[in-house]
């Protein structure tokens, strides 16, 4: 490694031969998966796929897109291609909305989920002198894991506190003089709140340098909001359980998303029709595990929407590029005609200044009509001045600039919506 890369061979690959070796590991994937597994057996018999006739990349857009319901259709390990003797460790999704989706490794497979994070991490400026505050809930949910595997790689140390007890949180932080924070956004917020409420000053009075923030959308404004009350820099990571957790896609110091693609061959399509699309417009995200053994994945639909980029960065990285998720598929809501995303909300209100990081999107649907209205919070020193209804007004000029749709604005007192020491809930079904 150098001061500057992890891993720079890879890293900075020309991209003719990144391209070379998605191909030729690529081809090694289709024999390896219809070998070792019926279900893949099938499909790609019956897409007439052979490594032999794999002679572009271009060739995999025969091979039909894998969804979660079929995930979930072969629960909990239909989809592994090694014997179960392999298996050394097991995660999954939360399965709120149905069976979860499980995720196993082998050792080879937690090695790379391992040197991947390290990847990540050390791009974000992690050093083996740092002390990482992981805040990820542990338990089946990849992300405290994947974390933890990648700083301790570099060789950095790990407070593997877990979520929750925010109280106790604030003191390790304080006590440990931790200098970097893993976890979601949204708590990396409330930790701030909870340190201020117990007389600190969250720049002043902690160590922090680095937040390296995963697991829920959030946006500009959010991170700046998040940089500015903890005097840190914040970096963004995107992984999935199904391919293999946080490690697919991490940032540069130029805050630049690049892909692990020596490992994970990344398309975008049209989440309508399923057409491939070319670099630089936007779509939906599809990837295909290169590389791990126990569960790999081909043509994996995520649902979620972004821009894939080629192209060199500042960094020195080679590695493609992605836009930050604009949202999910899923998320998207059409309301008076007009398709609205929760981030695009969400970057509205980070715009007015006494509003604070804590909101909610109330979704009403009458028959086939939504309608959308927002609860947020203001401080305590701006509900006390008063004027609430100017702030409400400011608001919801501020969402009409972007989505030109008037969206009623309720504002709140502070410490009135639910704190989450997790994903935080940002839609709410009324």
């Amino acid at each position: 490694m150098t001061e500057q890369f992890w891993d720079k061979k890879n890293e900075t690959m020309p991209l003719k031969e990144l391209k070379e070796l998605q191909l030729k590991r690529l081809k090694k994937l289709i024999d390896y998966t219809s070998r070792n597994n019926k279900f893949y057996h099938e499909r790609l018999k019956k897409a007439n796929i052979r490594s032999s006739n794999i002679k572009s990349l271009n060739d995999i857009e025969k091979i039909p897109y894998l969804t979660k319901q079929d995930l979930r259709n072969f629960y909990p390990f239909g989809l592994v291609c090694t014997d179960l003797d392999n298996v050394v460790e097991v995660h999954a999704s939360s399965g709120t909305t149905g069976k979860p989706v499980v995720g196993p490794y082998t050792k080879n497979d937690v090695e790379l989920w391992g040197d991947v994070m390290a990847r990540a991490l050390w791009a974000n400026g992690l050093r083996r002198n740092d002390i990482l505050q992981n805040s990820y809930g542990y338990g089946l949910f990849t992300g405290a894991h994947g974390f933890e595997k990648g700083a301790q790689k570099i060789g950095a140390m790990v407070i593997t506190i877990s979520s929750g007890n925010t109280k106790r949180q604030i003191n390790i932080m304080k006590d440990f003089k931790s200098t970097a924070v893993a976890c979601t956004p949204s708590y990396s917020s409330y930790m701030a709140e909870t340190a201020e409420q117990m007389g600190f000053d969250p720049i002043k009075d902690f160590n922090l340098k680095i937040g390296c923030f995963g697991a829920e959308a959030w946006s500009e404004e959010m991170r700046k909001n998040v940089e500015k009350r903890w005097g840190l820099v914040a970096h963004e990571h995107y992984g999935l359980t199904e391919i293999i957790g946080p490690g697919v896609v991490s940032e540069c110091k130029y805050k630049r998303l690049h892909i692990n693609a020596d490992h994970f061959l990344t398309e975008v399509i049209d989440p309508n029709t399923g057409e491939t699309l070319p670099p630089g417009e936007e779509g939906e995200l599809v990837f295909t595990t290169l590389t791990k053994e126990a569960f790999p994945v081909i043509r994996f639909r995520t649902r979620d929407l972004a821009v894939y980029f080629e192209e060199e960065c500042k960094c020195g990285r080679t590695l493609p590029i992605q836009s930050r998720i604009k949202g999910r598929s899923d998320d998207m809501m059409k309301v008076k005609g007009v398709i609205v995303f929760p981030s695009q909300i969400e970057s509205a209100l980070m715009q007015v200044r006494d509003i604070s990081d804590y909101y909610q999107i109330i979704k009403t649907k009458k028959g086939d009509i939504t309608s959308l209205s927002v609860e947020a919070e203001t401080s305590l020193e701006r509900w006390k001045e008063g004027r609430i209804d100017e702030l409400e007004k400011q608001a919801e000029d501020e969402i009409f600039s972007v989505l030109n749709l008037h969206v009623p604005v309720k504002i709140l007192q502070p410490n009135t919506i639910p704190r989450s020491t997790g994903k935080a809930v940002r839609v709410v079904e009324r």
